[in-house]
């Protein structure tokens, strides 16, 4: 188990780097997971544009992507589409290297998100979309405590094609229930 192996936080422009080599290497391991990506992705310059485009989201209390760190970079996690209000709610999104696949850093990642979203952001939700198939991310979000919702059919355009995904929940009175610290917030 990672526990304790990680840290998060917010990425900055110094990480582009590392995040643009963190993608080339997993660049393969990725792609059935995510939507077409053109070669400009694989560059400096739009790695920096989409540190940019999180700082600037935080900014506007839209999204949110931290860095997972081990202590090196070794993948992201981030909240999307922040909703407040009556929804509350935010999607969660989040790789790993495939270094390190399977070592529980991804799911150390979720908790410590979810609780971050809850605590400090004062959510209610957080769901995550996943690929049937993608069986590795089931295992982490259900190991994180979300509960599975439903069934969308041709959810997300990935990887060229539009897929089904499950889509999956967690909400703050759940986190509360369980042995996962306390959480605070409105």
């Amino acid at each position: 188990m990672a526990a304790g192996l990680i840290s998060l936080r917010p990425l900055e422009p110094a990480d582009a780097p590392a995040l643009l080599d963190l993608r080339v290497r997993n660049r393969a391991f990725l792609e059935p997971w995510e939507p077409v990506r053109d070669e400009y992705w694989y560059t400096l310059e739009a790695q920096r544009a989409d540190i940019a485009a999180g700082i600037e989201g935080a900014r506007a209390d839209r999204r949110y992507a931290f860095g997972i760190f081990a202590p090196e970079l070794v993948g992201r996690v981030a909240l999307n589409e922040i909703v407040r209000g009556v929804f509350g709610n935010a999607y969660l999104g989040y790789f790993v290297d495939e270094a390190v696949n399977g070592r529980g850093f991804a799911t150390e990642a979720v908790r410590a998100t979810v609780r971050i979203a809850f605590g400090e952001m004062g959510l209610h939700r957080v769901q995550a979309a996943v690929v049937p198939r993608n069986a590795a991310s089931v295992r982490v979000l259900e190991k994180a405590g979300f509960r599975e919702e439903g069934y969308a059919e041709r959810y997300l355009c990935i990887n060229g094609v539009w897929e089904d995904h499950r889509i999956f929940a967690i909400t703050r009175e759940e986190l509360q229930s369980r042995s996962e610290p306390a959480v605070s917030g409105v």
